[in-house]
């Protein structure tokens, strides 16, 4: 220790001795003599000077191993668990109180996401949905959202904080797994139906064809009675297996679909190709089917194709909704909604969808109509969801339907 005081003491004498040696330089630079005299002298003192910094140990900056969080302050931890839940991947809630209708508020960044504008259309309405779940079950919930009826796991936790009862109320929305879910499920199962038809109904036709024609050629050694009731069942039997052929082709449309491949797409130009196909129609019904982008420059990155053609069948299913309606009328907008998401709504003022039915007309299979097949709305959502969308059905505010596309 004392060493290091006499280096340290050798540094500043010697520093000080060259601040002397070069304010003497300067008042005597007349003198030449003196002036060799000067540098001689910080020439030695700069020795003394390298010699004494070389000795001393001067401190080094050195990095830090981390420091293990066991050994973090209080304040830390509290900062590290915060963090956790600011960034959870749920929805958290905190409730004042054990029951009742209480003081209901975010607690994380999902959570103020979720009642944010572009999210869920009335927050106080949520509050009192989750407000009113019972404590220690999972369940499943549906509330509204700007994108139509979503659906959420709900799980409550009781806990006690200085004396309080409180309660943490995690939610997870599940809409769009569930749908990604339901469409890979039934892709699979009208692949397998269809795939097992085709292999029965293919055999029956070809082989009904080959009996009508043999059954010409045998037809002079049999009664003529005989030979047309033969005809009239082989050509009925060909028909059917033909028309049936046709059917489940319909079907496999769903589990054929091809590949997304997106593109930026001006919807102005997109909407003014709808029109030019689909206004002739309406107006020859006596209606209309108007069409608005705001702003007129909106964009999005889909397959134009694909897109096209699920608008097209929303207003195909518009069209056969109002066909009992004396000025029928569409309307097809697309604009940014609350959030930033690119919404495109159409509606029409037809009767609407039943309540009880609405839930299941995107499902495969199911139609309202006599003749309908199930295909239309179930293409509709295979097509907006294979390029990362959704489409939802709306309580529409007047009478109609109202179909949500968002991206």
């Amino acid at each position: 220790m004392a060493s290091e005081r006499g280096m340290r003491f050798g540094v500043l004498a010697a520093a000080g001795t060259l601040a002397g040696l070069g304010a003497c330089a300067a008042s005597v630079a007349d003198s030449p003599r003196l002036l060799v005299l000067c540098g001689l002298g910080a020439a030695a003192a700069t020795v003394v000077l390298w010699r004494c910094l070389g000795k001393l140990r001067l401190p080094v900056a050195r990095p830090e191993s981390p420091v293990p969080a066991a050994a973090w302050p209080a304040s830390a931890s509290v900062l590290a668990l915060e963090a956790r839940l600011e960034h959870a991947p749920i929805a958290l809630f905190h409730i004042d109180g054990l029951t009742g209708p209480d003081t209901v508020a975010p607690v994380n960044a999902n959570a103020r996401r979720l009642v944010a504008p572009g999210r869920a259309s009335d927050p106080e309405a949520l509050y009192e949905l989750l407000a009113a779940q019972p404590a220690d079950e999972r369940r499943l919930v549906s509330f509204d959202t700007e994108r139509g009826l979503e659906r959420a796991l709900v799980a409550v936790s009781t806990l006690t904080v200085q004396g309080d009862g409180q309660r943490l109320v995690a939610l997870m929305p599940v809409e769009s797994q569930l749908e990604a879910e339901a469409l890979n499920a039934w892709r699979q199962l009208v692949h397998v139906l269809t795939h097992e038809i085709m292999n029965s109904l293919t055999p029956v036709a070809s082989l009904s064809r080959t009996a009508h024609d043999l059954l010409g050629e045998l037809s002079a050694d049999l009664p003529a009675d005989a030979s047309e009731d033969l005809s009239t069942a082989l050509d009925a039997i060909a028909r059917r297996a033909a028309s049936l052929v046709d059917f489940v082709s319909s079907y496999r449309s769903l589990s054929t679909l091809p590949q997304a491949q997106p593109e930026r797409v001006h919807l102005g130009r997109l909407f003014a190709r709808l029109a030019a196909l689909v206004g002739p129609h309406w107006q020859a019904r006596g209606g209309s089917a108007e069409f608005s982008v705001e702003p007129a420059s909106l964009e999005v990155m889909v397959d134009p194709g694909q897109l096209e053609q699920a608008l097209i069948n929303l207003l195909k299913n518009a069209s056969e909704a109002t066909a009992q309606v004396a000025s029928p009328r569409a309307t097809i907008t697309a604009r940014l909604g609350r959030g930033g998401r690119l919404r495109i709504e159409v509606c029409d003022n037809g009767p609407g969808v039943p309540v009880d039915l609405a839930p299941h007309i995107f499902t495969p299979f199911f139609s309202t109509k006599k003749q309908g097949r199930g295909i239309g709305l179930a293409m509709v959502r295979q097509l907006v969801h294979g390029n990362g969308g959704t489409v939802r059905y709306a309580r529409s505010v007047s009478n109609g339907a109202r179909f949500i596309v968002s991206f």
